[in-house]
């Protein structure tokens, strides 16, 4: 059956940036926000992330949006009456050569200007600190005490509360079929079950973006890629107060603790875009290999569980926040809000960004003013440096937009 209805916002997208996204806006006022969901909140890759909340960006924004999600994080007790399961555990970035602590000690400058509180291990120190990783590998490292991770499910659920008490009215299994557009702005967003009449409308969709942006004419260059996690058997040298976690830059592979065990986690940057929830096994023995090399308890310790999920990326590795752009020019009342993989570190942060930015243009969260669509060239290069605290993802990104729909 089909439905007509109005909302003063619709979300398109119940992953952790659209799911906040909607909380915000109901929160800044909105009187009837819709959230529209394909499959049901939570499904893609937000319920089978890693968790990591991360603030030692690579740049400012990254910074300050990981920040900030991290604050939101620690007050979401107080706010909606439960969390998503944020611990405080520490993280390491380890350097290997002297170009790694040459960066490190920029990245750290930027860092503290910006009020995080990081700090340089010595490679003693920093062995000290961490007694699995092996010893004198390492030239130093950075170290933040405030970095942690989050249990992914319960992020879900956290968000799932929050939209049910603000009144958000939630739509699963409805798929956006594109957007109505009368003289260059958003009127109502056409879906599965009906027109949903609006004068705001925030895409996010995760992997799927620009696949649902490409249904308005709107160009994102944003695409998704194979992740792997892994947890390996419990060991009682890898108790949580033995092992922060840590993210090694040279192979892209990062580990935290998790059941007395490992969670551990990679891309692989060789392989071509695409959607896959497989596990490939001969990737999962060189990330196995690499990471006995930095923590050899590890070897040969049985594997509890093993997943994988398609993420979402940009060529820059930044995220997008800014109005959406087709062939005809900027449209009025549409937001793009991308965490480009990095949704649980800048997911909430994103996702208030993109309600502000909905709302009055701007945002006090960061300044995102050079996160928008305009920043990259018709075949999707970014005219920013790339963000080079990342997972190792592919640097180009497809997009097939679809045809503009005007009423």
């Amino acid at each position: 059956m089909r439905i007509a209805e109005t909302a003063d916002a619709v979300v398109v997208g119940g992953g952790t940036v659209g799911a906040w996204c909607a909380y915000f806006l109901r929160r800044s006022g909105l009187d009837r926000v819709i959230l529209v969901e394909k499959r049901t909140l939570g499904q893609g890759a937000s319920s089978r992330a890693a968790g990591i909340v991360r603030t030692q960006g690579g740049t400012p924004w990254a910074v300050q949006l990981g920040e900030w999600s991290r604050r939101f994080y620690l007050r979401q007790q107080d706010e909606i009456g439960i969390d998503s399961g944020f611990t405080p555990q520490g993280y390491v970035l380890p350097c290997f050569t002297p170009a790694d602590v040459t960066a490190a000690h920029e990245r750290m400058a930027m860092q503290n200007a910006l009020g995080l509180a990081v700090r340089w291990l010595e490679p003693g120190q920093l062995d000290a600190l961490n007694p699995t990783l092996a010893p004198g590998l390492t030239l130093g490292g950075t170290y933040c005490a405030e970095d942690g991770y989050l249990h992914p499910p319960r992020n879900v659920i956290a968000y799932a509360v929050a939209l049910a008490t603000a009144g958000v009215h939630v739509r699963e299994r409805v798929e956006v079929r594109g957007l109505a557009i009368r003289g260059g702005a958003v009127t109502a967003v056409q879906t599965s079950h009906g027109e949903i009449a609006a004068p705001l409308v925030v895409l996010t969709g995760g992997p799927e973006l620009a696949q649902v942006a490409g249904l308005a004419g709107i160009r994102v260059p944003a695409g998704g890629v194979r992740h792997q996690v892994a947890v390996t058997e419990p060991h009682r040298a890898l108790a949580a107060e033995r092992v922060p976690m840590v993210f090694d830059l040279a192979a892209g592979l990062y580990w935290r603790p998790e059941e007395g065990g490992l969670l551990f986690g990679m891309s692989n940057p060789a392989e071509p875009p695409g959607e896959a929830a497989s596990v490939d096994e001969r990737y999962l023995a060189l990330m196995r290999q690499r990471l006995a090399e930095l923590v050899p308890v590890t070897e040969g310790l049985g594997l509890r569980r093993t997943w994988a999920a398609t993420i979402d990326y940009t060529p820059d590795h930044l995220p997008i926040i800014g109005p959406a752009i087709a062939d005809t020019g900027v449209l009025g009342g549409v937001v793009i809000a991308s965490a480009g993989g990095a949704g649980m570190m800048w997911g909430p942060g994103v996702a208030r960004a993109a309600a502000d930015v909905a709302l009055t243009g701007t945002s006090e969260v960061a300044n995102v003013a050079d996160l928008g669509l305009d920043r990259f060239d018709a075949a999707g290069n970014s005219k920013l440096g790339t963000d080079p605290i990342a997972l190792p993802f592919p640097e180009h990104a497809p997009q097939e937009p679809g045809r503009l729909t005007l009423s």
